[in-house]
């Protein structure tokens, strides 16, 4: 498997799209065609990705409307696993294995604004990668709570969507004070500093 660096020197750094944006709340319709078009798309995402600091990215993200997404995250034990999961579908443990766990998530669709939300610390993702071939990830730790995020873009869906109205609301005002770092082609044109905005 390529690695993310590998993927992005061939890869075109895109804007990141916003939750407010209609293709982030539209479910994606499935990859059927396993073909340069589609590894193109990886290849900008893991541009993109990158470029924003990013551990996972969904096509919506970049204003797509295919079900995949890529990734570059560590696990629980620290170990960097990176991926590509088209046509994903998430399992979760039930009962006395399920086990929640409430970290600080945030996005790259809602730049620079997180809130604590709990998640199960344990994730199975199946799918096809960029060739069609099946893939599988186990996920622990910051690895399990990517793949649920990632996936649930790709069902029309933002951490925004499940938390409480309160928590919900404080992301929104850090997001909105945050705002003038982040151009709106942002990653194409990088995050500014607290002192270029000032002296804007």
């Amino acid at each position: 498997m390529r690695s993310p660096a590998e993927w992005a020197t061939t890869g075109k750094l895109l804007r990141i799209t916003r939750w407010d944006e209609p293709v982030m709340s539209s479910p994606t319709r499935p990859v059927s065609e396993f073909g340069d078009d589609l590894h193109q798309l990886v290849a900008d995402m893991f541009r993109t990705m990158a470029a924003a600091d990013g551990v996972g990215l969904a096509a919506p993200q970049v204003d797509s409307d295919l079900s995949i997404f890529v990734f570059n995250c560590p696990d629980a034990d620290g170990r960097l696993v990176h991926g590509i999961v088209c046509n994903p579908v998430v399992t979760l443990p039930e009962g006395k294995d399920r086990r929640l766990v409430s970290e600080q998530e945030g996005c790259l669709s809602w730049p620079g604004a997180y809130q604590q939300l709990a998640r199960p610390d344990f994730a199975v993702c199946e799918g096809r990668d960029e060739n069609g071939e099946p893939v599988r990830i186990e996920g622990t730790g910051l690895l399990a709570r990517c793949l649920q995020h990632e996936t649930d873009h790709l069902h029309g869906t933002v951490f925004g969507d499940r938390l409480s109205k309160r928590s919900r609301r404080r992301l929104d005002e850090e997001k909105e004070r945050l705002a003038p770092l982040y151009p709106d082609d942002w990653p194409i044109h990088p995050k500014r500093t607290a002192g270029e905005v000032d002296g804007r």
